[in-house]
């Protein structure tokens, strides 16, 4: 049994311990917003956040979670920084398909949780990792842009 802190809520559940946390948010606690994608942390699709850093849950296991602040794309809409990167996502009409679009949000939250005003470069270093078929990059950063503007203008 494997207690884990997910999205403010303590929850305990009955997994190994190097059960992948992305199976473990997915299978036993049906927070199914977080994506399988490659299954090898090259995606990005799975990220959640780990005590507010962006990590792939495919590859981590379950036991590296236990004890840390897990939030997953169901939790980050209730942080300010959450609700305005999904406001700048949904003003952009970001997706397309939708399927990376849970990693990217919670890539993009992370990295407005360290630089409230990140640079180009800033931007390509936090998003590096997560891919999106659709090819709606122009749009994330777009989006990620407005996020930064209204939480610089609000600080």
């Amino acid at each position: 049994m494997v207690t884990l802190h997910v999205n403010g809520k303590s929850k305990t559940v009955d997994a190994d311990a190097d059960t992948p946390l992305l199976w473990v948010l997915r299978e036993n606690l049906q927070l199914t917003g977080t994506k399988f994608g490659c299954g090898m942390a090259l995606c990005g699709a799975c990220t959640v956040h780990l005590d507010g850093k962006p990590v792939r849950s495919c590859s981590t296991p379950v036991s590296a979670a236990a004890g840390k602040k897990i939030t997953t794309i169901e939790g980050v809409g209730s942080t300010r920084i959450g609700k305005v990167v999904q406001a700048a996502w949904a003003k952009v009409d970001v997706p397309q398909c939708g399927y990376c679009q849970s990693g990217q949000i919670m890539s993009a939250c992370a990295l407005l949780a360290e630089k409230k005003a990140p640079s180009d470069a800033d931007i390509d270093g936090a998003m590096s990792g997560n891919i999106c078929r659709c090819g709606t990059y122009n749009q994330i950063r777009a989006a990620i842009k407005g996020a930064s503007a209204t939480l610089v203008k609000g600080a």
